[in-house]
């Protein structure tokens, strides 16, 4: 992938527009050069957590939703371990976009979320 989100640059900030009053926490991934980190929860080689398990778990929380960039990627494997920690996840499919390297990707990460028990809905329908 080409260097993107380095912290302390602009492609790291949180959006301009986002109204960052209710934000309590941030957790921070992709710290080891050496290892990709796709998901908010772990980094690929799952050796090292983000810390959001532990946060949500300790905040009571038990439901979780998924949206971003990119389906096929960060949010697929963020999705996928939020379902395995326990969390009832559901993925906002229209409010991520893919990749999609190769044609089908987005569709067959999708499938694999449903197939893992993330639940796919709509923005619309939450």
């Amino acid at each position: 992938w080409p260097v993107h989100c380095v912290q302390q640059s602009p492609g790291a900030a949180l959006a301009e527009k986002l109204d960052d009053q209710a934000i309590a926490k941030v957790f921070r991934k992709g710290l080891d050069r050496e290892v990709d980190s796709y998901s908010g929860f772990f980094d690929n080689d799952r050796r090292n957590a983000t810390g959001l398990g532990d946060y949500l778990k300790a905040q009571g929380a038990k439901e979780v939703f998924v949206v971003g960039l990119a389906t096929d990627y960060c949010v697929k494997f963020t999705a996928v371990d939020a379902n395995s920690l326990g969390f009832k996840t559901t993925l906002i499919e229209d409010a991520c976009r893919g990749v999609n390297l190769s044609e089908g990707d987005v569709e067959k990460a999708v499938n694999d979320m449903r197939e893992c028990g993330v639940l796919i809905n709509q923005s619309a329908t939450i």
